[in-house]
């Protein structure tokens, strides 16, 4: 076999703290080396152009490249040797960037350990063989999963692009956060007046196919085609026949339910439609607080409704659709503020939360946008604001920061000052970021133009001293103890992940990070997709974002799909597990422990059952192939011999530099 090999130099990246040229040289002396080199940019089109020149001049049928991540480059590579008339999975790659040249200022070390990483990736590839995708058809509808904004964006834009989307949202209506919010930063436009004709356009849109008031129960299969079954919860109100006229919600005798849209500011009737301008307006009656199914009687709303629309026995539903990619956009959800004991939140009713405070803002909130103390309904004058309340706190566990607080709580102060003319608005921060276009700006016109008082420092303690809340923390500019007076406050409490995001994680078979945050395949060059093909993610279901990158990604994860489905058929990754039944026991362990549902049970015609490998399901992870007992299962180009041959080159380096 003939190989050539490329060290890069990548400028100082690796050549600061590596000799990529002694490494090249070294690798001369490899078994099955035909050609070793080294460049300044691997990467380059010059580089590349060398090596397609190399493998012709040279005869080459293998290629190692030294250089940084496989993750940022590997296919780089991969399509220049095909270019070349080479099998694309002839390749491998050396990681010494990542492996070598960050992790250490020693350039000897560094260096002896880049020429072992060479020699390994050269054994690989003598035993690598030629591969070849498969090809398979792809269902050109799509699943967007949450219809906040970035869902809804996605939905649209996939839609526009002549798609059919099917829209699953839990609540009963879409909109999501935004929905519930009273004015937007910097610009200070109505949310539901700019969201609401976007609500309108997804509700009517031929080509999207909403459920609202539904989950996801289970996903199966792989990308281009995926069924995905879909609970749609019992809502006992027939949607066909209901108008929306609210006639319920004016008789319904049970008017002590949990208000989830007000945030619990305020109570609601057991039947209800959670805002005007939801959509679709329908009604829901909640079983927990409607009389029917608590105590056995009542019926009214069954009564009064003029088309008949209520149905007590009405149980939930599930239903199949079949889809071949997935957008992810749950959102996010609040910290439950009782972990905030130091700022009595959860005991005392004057210590409310920013969204809570949103509501009595929103003119379609519980109190019409008049603010009130919620302990006895008149308006406060002296109202405090506790930026990153649960958020930037490691003793929480949420060491993040929640994005976008500190722009809504300048928002709020504006709004606040607004409303009430004469009142006094405090601000407690550690520092303000403010990144986003006339973010900056729209916080000092808070200050200045609206008077607000900003103090850095934290919040030690809030608690109540007749009919008002004391704040006592510190000023860290001043360096004094600060004690403000207050009728009001407002927590700026941090964003968490989505309730049941890990759930559904599960489900689609998607990665997530320590708070419960999905992750995207590359943070940088592939934000919005992740390591299952086919699923892709926007919004705030990844981190705390605002609503302008929120957008930004539904539309870009939108883009990803439509660039999916341009293709009639979809190419399939050949390194994947294969099965070897004559030594497969039919142990079925491994089938256990893959994380994608790729394995399957199969019976041989001599009845003895054994594995097999769903080809278009497997993503070739490997973790098979650590659980096989007889090694029955291998990795396509990550082989026990493919190893064993590093493993031994690695042996072999040691042995020399030993003897020598």
């Amino acid at each position: 076999m003939r190989i050539g090999v490329f060290v890069c130099h990548c400028g100082t990246n690796i050549g600061g703290t590596v000799d990529s040229h002694q490494v090249a040289e070294e690798a001369k002396q490899f078994p099955h080396v035909a050609y070793s080199t080294d460049y300044l940019y691997t990467c380059s089109e010059p580089g590349q152009q060398e090596i397609q020149q190399a493998i012709k001049e040279h005869n080459l049928d293998g290629v190692v490249v030294a250089a940084c991540s496989p993750i940022m480059h590997e296919n780089t590579f991969r399509r220049t040797i095909e270019r070349a008339g080479l099998n694309r999975y002839m390749f491998e790659m050396a990681n010494i960037r990542e492996h070598c040249s960050w992790i250490g200022e020693d350039k000897e070390a560094n260096t002896r350990k880049a020429i072992e990483l060479v020699r390994m990736a050269v054994a690989k590839v003598a035993n690598n063989v030629h591969l070849h995708p498969s090809y398979f058809d792809v269902n050109k509808r799509v699943l967007v999963i949450g219809a906040g904004v970035a869902g809804m964006q996605a939905a649209l834009d996939c839609a526009e692009g002549g798609l059919d989307v099917v829209l699953v949202e839990k609540k009963s209506s879409i909109g999501g956060r935004m929905a519930q919010l009273d004015k937007t930063f910097p610009t200070v436009d109505c949310s539901i007046c700019i969201l609401g004709p976007k609500m309108v356009d997804v509700g009517q849109h031929d080509k999207i196919k909403l459920y609202t008031y539904s989950e996801i129960e289970d996903i199966s299969g792989y990308v281009g085609n995926y069924t995905v079954k879909i609970r749609r919860k019992a809502t006992y109100v027939d949607w066909a026949k209901c108008t929306g006229c609210g006639l319920c919600m004016e008789k319904c005798p049970s008017k002590k339910a949990f208000d989830y849209h007000n945030e619990g500011v305020a109570y609601t009737t057991a039947i209800n439609i959670p805002f005007p301008q939801a959509i679709p307006k329908k009604a829901r009656i909640d079983p927990k607080y409607c009389r029917q199914f608590t105590k056995g009687k009542c019926g009214v709303c069954a009564k009064v409704c003029p088309v008949g629309a209520i149905n007590y026995e009405m149980e939930d539903e599930i239903i199949t659709e079949e889809v071949g990619a997935i957008i992810v956009a749950t959102g996010y959800g609040l910290m439950n503020i009782e972990e905030l004991g130091e700022y009595g939140a959860g005991r005392y009713p004057d210590v409310i939360t920013g969204i809570q405070y949103e509501r009595l803002l929103n003119a379609s909130g519980p109190t019409q946008g008049h603010i009130v103390r919620p302990s006895d309904g008149e308006e406060p004058k002296r109202i405090v604001f506790i930026s990153c309340a649960g958020s930037r706190d490691l003793s929480l566990g949420r060491p993040y920061c929640s994005n976008f607080c500190c722009m809504y709580i300048a928002k709020q102060a504006i709004l606040t000052r607004d409303h009430i003319p004469n009142s006094d608005v405090y601000v407690f921060y550690i520092d303000i970021r403010a990144p986003g276009k006339g973010y900056e700006e729209f916080v000092r016109r808070a200050q200045e133009e609206y008077g607000a008082q900003y103090i850095r420092g934290r919040v030690s303690r809030v608690y109540p001293r007749g009919r008002h809340m004391i704040v006592k923390g510190v000023d860290t500019l001043l360096g004094t103890q600060v004690e403000v007076d207050a009728d009001l406050v407002v927590l700026a409490t941090a964003a968490t992940c989505a309730p049941g995001a890990e759930e559904l994680a599960e489900k689609l078979r998607i990665s997530y990070d320590g708070y419960g945050f999905y992750i995207e395949s590359h943070p940088k060059l592939r934000p919005v997709e992740t390591n299952t093909s086919g699923i892709f993610l926007a919004g705030a279901c990844q981190g705390p974002k605002d609503i302008p990158a929120s957008v930004g990604q539904g539309s870009a994860a939108a883009s990803k799909v439509l660039a999916l489905f341009s293709k009639d058929k979809l190419e399939s990754d050949p390194q994947i597990a294969q099965v070897d039944e004559s030594r497969c026991i039919g142990c079925l362990k491994c089938a256990e422990t893959c994380p994608f549902g790729a394995i399957e049970e199969r019976e041989l015609r001599d009845g003895r059952i054994v594995a097999r490998v769903i080809e278009t399901v497997c993503q070739g992870c490997g973790l098979c192939t650590a659980t096989c007992p007889p090694g029955a299962i291998q990795l396509q180009q990550f082989t026990d011999n493919q190893i064993i041959a590093e493993v031994e080159a690695l042996c072999q380096a040691w042995k020399e530099r030993s003897s020598g």
